[in-house]
């Protein structure tokens, strides 16, 4: 027998082989692009079309569900800035301390809450301010927040912000550098698993905008947003900064760095 005649359609050993081999493909190309991704899929994928980019390494944009339509592909509405508080004044901070009467049952007189709740005092103007925004928008997520906030204009907002930053709180002002005793994680994250160092951005000594400060913050209240970012249920942080860090996380190691930050 030729070779010619050997690949040939016309020879049936040859055609059935070209047959099964092709249908193996479309039946490993299905699993792997739609059957598996879908049968893994969050909440928000929907379509065949975000299976098949998901399994081809193209995520889904995130979907905020309680916002309008054109907002929901951005964590935030705030654009963050070195100057996005521009320059504190006086009647800003007396106008805050009028406002944050109203929050004194949760984040206590003068900014530390006694109720497990964030402490605001010390914290920079830029970061109270974010959040505030986030609540009042739907991009952070809260059933007790965001009622209270809702009616707050960005002026409002802004001097609550301004506030709380000129509170001074003893912990934080004395908290030293990060010491080579810190967790791991503190110090260098853990760079096989694309988790950065946790004190790059969260240190009193950091000054990045709209980056809180986590020592001495409840155990409980870190410990829950360390999760909620790790499992997608929070997703207000720009470029996914949090998420990208803490989606390695396990729960054991979410415990010891809530823990060591709580006791800072």
């Amino acid at each position: 027998m030729s070779v010619d005649k050997t690949f040939s359609f016309r020879n049936r050993w040859f055609t059935w082989s070209v047959a099964i081999l092709a249908a193996i493909a479309f039946a490993a190309a299905l699993i792997g692009f739609v059957w598996v991704p879908r049968a893994h899929a969050r909440a928000a994928m929907e379509s065949l079309w975000e299976a098949i980019c998901s399994a081809a390494g193209a995520p889904a944009p995130y979907q905020g569900a309680a916002l309008p339509e054109d907002e929901r592909k951005y964590p935030s509405s705030v654009i963050v800035s070195a100057t996005m508080m521009g320059g504190e004044e006086g009647a800003s901070v007396g106008r805050g301390a009028t406002l944050a009467m109203a929050c004194t049952m949760c984040h206590g007189a003068r900014g530390t809450s006694p109720a497990g709740t964030p402490h605001l005092a010390g914290q920079p103007a830029s970061a109270t301010y974010k959040q505030l925004r986030d609540f009042v928008s739907g991009h952070r997520q809260s059933a007790i927040m965001r009622p209270l906030v809702i009616n707050l204009s960005d002026q409002d907002m802004r001097d609550l912000a301004a506030y709380y930053a000129s509170l001074e709180r003893e912990r934080i002002a004395a908290v030293a550098p990060v010491a080579q005793q810190s967790p791991r994680l503190v110090r260098n994250g853990d760079p096989m698993r694309s988790i950065g160092a946790c004190a790059s951005c969260h240190s009193p000594h950091a000054l990045r905008p709209a980056t809180p400060v986590l020592e001495g913050l409840s155990e409980t209240y870190l410990r829950n947003q360390l999760s909620a970012f790790r499992d997608g249920r929070r997703a207000n942080d720009i470029n996914r900064q949090m998420r990208n860090a803490a989606h390695g996380l396990t729960d054991q190691e979410i415990v010891e760095l809530s823990r060591y930050y709580a006791a800072r």
